[in-house]
């Protein structure tokens, strides 16, 4: 069996930044352990897969530990895929997921995610492996629901500064699964900035995140009085995004770029 592969860096406009998503089309579902086994071979933070289905596609997403419940990256990536390869010209796509349906849209050559925007809550007593797996006492920490869709920290720093040096013990924040931590800041030259740990998942430091904009959107909405938003995430390969919460939903907008597309045989034996 051959099945075609991209591979599509997210949340860029440049080669080699962003965050790299493999894209796989399907004609029907594979078993979920070849699933499995093809987003840990490709080792990035996510592997998507799509079979066409009513007015969409059903979405599925896969880290190289386990299914996900929620990804933005890969969404845009998947997104690109079908607006510029697959259906040129198509303007809006529906897919079906998990976590409801999703619709993405092509606006300006840019991909505009809908997501459900992800409420969070001030932690009264942050767990001692988060602040131990931190190494830096932040300013405040919030969370989110205990669900696998929506369990994150997020801890809120004074300075950028503090979150770009920040070195974390990353066998610490693991034992914290299923929840990932986000750190964040104010901005210098954008409103707020963000790195992403998930260690428990395969993922040491996620290089740009969708999901996480669902939640980080709507608070620094509030705290800055800005309607619109833009954010940078400051892994090393780094990414750029516009966050614009309305209400129930969180707009996320970003680019894409094709790194290459290739076949994957399944059953070769030698």
């Amino acid at each position: 069996m051959q099945i075609s592969q991209f591979h599509v860096d997210a949340f860029t406009d440049k080669l080699f930044s962003g965050n790299p998503a493999a894209v796989c089309p399907l004609e029907a579902w594979l078993p979920e352990d070849a699933m499995l086994s093809i987003a840990a071979e490709n080792n990035l933070s996510e592997t998507a897969f799509f079979v066409s289905e009513g007015d969409g596609y059903r979405l599925r997403w896969f880290s190289p530990e386990s299914e996900v419940r929620l990804c933005g990256h890969a969404t845009l990536a998947g997104a690109f895929v079908i607006f510029r390869y697959l259906r040129p010209g198509l303007k809006s796509v529906t897919f079906h997921t998990c976590s409801g349906k999703l619709v993405v849209t092509e606006e300006e050559d840019r991909i505009v995610l809908d997501f459900p925007a992800i409420p969070h809550r001030a932690s009264e007593v942050p767990p001692q492996d988060l602040i131990q797996g931190l190494g830096l006492t932040p300013q405040l920490v919030l969370e989110t629901g205990a669900s696998a869709l929506e369990r994150n920290y997020f801890a809120v720093y004074e300075r950028e500064e503090q979150v770009r040096e920040l070195r974390p013990n990353l066998e610490c924040l693991a034992k914290l699964h299923p929840a990932g931590v986000c750190v964040t800041a104010a901005g210098h030259d954008a409103d707020f900035v963000s790195r992403y740990f998930v260690p428990s998942y395969g993922i040491p430091e996620d290089p740009v995140t969708g999901s996480t904009h669902c939640t980080l959107g709507p608070y620094w909405a509030q705290r800055l009085g800005k309607p619109v938003l833009r954010a940078r995430q400051i892994s090393p390969r780094g990414g750029t995004l516009l966050v614009e919460p309305r209400g129930e939903r969180v707009r996320i907008t970003g680019s894409a770029v094709l790194y290459a597309r290739g076949t994957i045989t399944l059953g070769a034996t030698g």
